[in-house]
């Protein structure tokens, strides 16, 4: 079965949100014309599979899912859910949280589980439909609630909203073709997500490799006495961290000192405000406590531990962000920070959530080679490091576009846009 690269046949007026035409052998009908709300209750200490929902993921089992959220005590009361049923997230709907179950179970009332009233209705279908960009758009524009993250989509809403409805033998023809380009698709992602993760695990090996041993082979080693650390060149001191940079903990601000975008003085909340290369500061306050500076390296203390980035200009930073500042090159600092990430993990402790303490980070130990080592150090990883991120650049450019190609290519086939080779009448 192919895509071609030509519409339907012939196109009619569509009376619904989704497409302004639709085909012309297409229905419309209301959602609740098509799919019924399931509220069966699940029997007191029942042992059914607990199914949770996720916009990226689907319908899982939780079993399967142990470190996403907390796991009920007691499904007693859940809702009731067959294979082929459509559960819906009535608070992220608009944001895609939408899946179809493959599974027999059970699950949360704050979802909705949806069951097909024909068996002239494939439910694959439906369930792709629902997860495109413009049904996103239709559930948030059909939600109640006073701000975005407490909007909830309701079923006396989703049951009202027209939707298109393609011949039974359509339906199955675009869900199976789907299946299996998608399919293909995720593929293809899953193995360049395998190649992302094998440079960056090439990336951090070499800068560790080189903050720890140095360039040249031929020196003396001794052992360092830090096990995560092992052996350095003879030459080499090892000392904490503490005794070679000043350590800054950054302290978050009232929340009245908040300001409008670009108001104030800029203020990184933590490793999310990094990006890619440098931070980039979402918030803005009209006084800060605790201030970066130019060059200061940022190291992130609270999960995920270990993220480092080198401001760019002057900010406030929050507790869960140390500033390192050194009188000498601040890139080796910028490395050797980095080579630091899986033993600065090992150490973090907390329940709610991990990190390291200011002090932990102060009394590290910390290779460090004669100034002009460092430089060289410094160039050497420049230039391999650069080299590594042109490819994962690379790389992420070719996974942005086959995402891109898999929305596209589902939201043109199930709303009628394009048609897929094979498809026939209804006998």
């Amino acid at each position: 079965m192919n895509l071609r690269s030509h519409p339907y046949e012939s196109y009619r007026v569509s009376n619904g949100e989704w497409i302004d035409q639709t085909p012309s052998e297409w229905e419309e009908k209301r959602v609740k014309d098509l799919f019924k709300l399931v509220t069966d209750k699940a029997p007191v200490d029942n042992d059914q599979e607990l199914l949770s929902l996720y916009a990226s993921i689907g319908v899982r089992p939780r079993k399967d899912l142990e470190a996403r959220g907390n796991k009920a005590s007691s499904t007693d009361g859940y809702w009731i859910v067959k294979k082929g049923d459509i559960v819906v997230n009535k608070l992220l709907a608009w944001m895609g949280s939408v899946g179809l179950s493959e599974y027999d179970g059970v699950t949360s009332p704050a979802y909705d589980v949806l069951r097909k009233t024909s068996m002239r209705v494939d439910e694959r279908y439906f369930s792709y439909l629902f997860r495109t960009e413009i049904a996103k758009q239709i559930f948030k524009r059909n939600s109640r609630g006073i701000m975005d993250m407490r909007l909830r989509l309701y079923f006396d809403k989703l049951g009202a909203i027209t939707v298109p409805v393609p011949p039974f033998s359509t339906q199955q023809a675009i869900a199976t073709y789907i299946d299996t380009k998608t399919a293909q698709i995720d593929r293809h992602i899953e193995l360049l997500n395998e190649k992302l993760k094998k440079y960056s695990e090439l990336k951090q090996s070499l800068i560790v490799q080189t903050v720890t041993r140095g360039l040249d082979k031929s020196v003396g080693m001794k052992d360092s006495g830090v096990e995560w650390i092992g052996k350095t060149p003879t030459h080499w001191n090892v000392r904490r961290l503490k005794e070679v940079v000043d350590v800054h903990m950054g302290q978050s601000p009232s929340s009245s000192d908040y300001t409008e975008e670009g108001l104030g003085f800029p203020f990184l909340q933590g490793n999310a405000d990094f990006g890619n290369y440098s931070p980039t500061p979402r918030v803005w306050c009209s006084e800060v406590k605790k201030v970066c500076l130019k060059n200061d390296v940022l190291l992130s203390v609270r999960a995920p531990v270990g993220a480092v980035n080198v401001a760019s200009a002057s900010y406030g930073i929050g507790r869960g962000l140390c500033a390192i500042r050194s009188k000498s090159n601040y890139q080796y600092w910028y490395y050797f920070l980095s080579s630091m990430s899986s033993y600065l993990n090992s150490i973090a402790t907390g329940s709610t959530y991990v990190a390291v303490s200011i002090e932990d980070v102060r009394n590290s130990m910390a290779c460090v080679p004669p100034a002009h080592e460092q430089a060289k150090i410094t160039s050497y990883l420049n230039e391999r490091t650069e080299r590594i991120d042109r490819i994962v650049t690379a790389i992420n450019y070719q996974l942005k576009k086959l995402k891109d190609l898999r929305k596209a290519l589902i939201n043109d086939v199930v709303t009628g846009k394009i048609k897929v080779v094979g498809i026939g009448n209804d006998e």
